[in-house]
């Protein structure tokens, strides 16, 4: 799956590019509150000194310290929302790759997900009416030129999802939509992406 990894790698480096823009925002606007919120407490304490010094340093302290938090919440919120769109443009990268790569990385699921080599292909309507038979058929030339059952067939029946297929042997399904892939992909590695999103 060497175009996987080649999207991943593409998506990553767009990602971090969109993630540097989005945290130097969050950087600012957490600046820009931490700022205002020291100016308050600067202002606080000056009036405080006339009625003593102690509870006008505690006071600033507390304001100090809302801010701070308000601040890491903003950046947390910040790098949270980047990881969202970084998955949400991996998702989008797969559902818009040119038919030739789209056709092959469907075939390509398919192949490493079929168990009987007797499968129906379920995909989602558009998929179905554009490339179901495409992919069907190299699914099956990939299963046979590795010695494998190569009798998939398209199911008559299409699912909602974005891309990506299902593969149904009566009751028993496996599910390679895109949506899938992504939503495991970034349980196991959102911690890798952050870092390099982050980094």
């Amino acid at each position: 799956m060497n175009g996987i990894d080649k999207i991943t790698q593409r998506i990553a480096g767009d990602a971090r590019q969109e993630a540097e823009e989005i945290l130097a925002q969050a950087r600012t606007q957490a600046g820009e509150i931490s700022a205002r919120y020291q100016a308050q407490a600067e202002q606080i304490a000056q009036d405080a000194k006339v009625r003593g010094e102690a509870a006008a340093a505690e006071r600033e302290s507390r304001l100090v310290s809302a801010a701070e938090r308000e601040g890491r919440q903003q950046l947390l919120s910040a790098k949270q929302e980047m990881l969202d769109r970084a998955f949400d443009l991996a998702l989008e990268r797969l559902c818009s790759l040119p038919e030739n790569d789209y056709v092959d990385l469907l075939a390509k699921l398919t192949v490493s997900a079929v168990s009987t080599g007797r499968e129906q292909l379920i995909l989602s309507q558009t998929d179905r009416a554009r490339y179901g038979v495409k992919v069907a058929t190299k699914a099956n030339l990939l299963l046979a030129k590795s010695g494998r059952v190569g009798l998939l067939t398209l199911s008559q029946e299409s699912r909602g999802f974005r891309g990506g297929v299902i593969l149904a042997d009566g009751d028993v399904e496996i599910n390679c939509t895109f949506e899938a892939l992504v939503r495991e992909a970034r349980s196991s590695v959102s911690g890798e992406v952050a870092g390099v999103l982050f980094a």
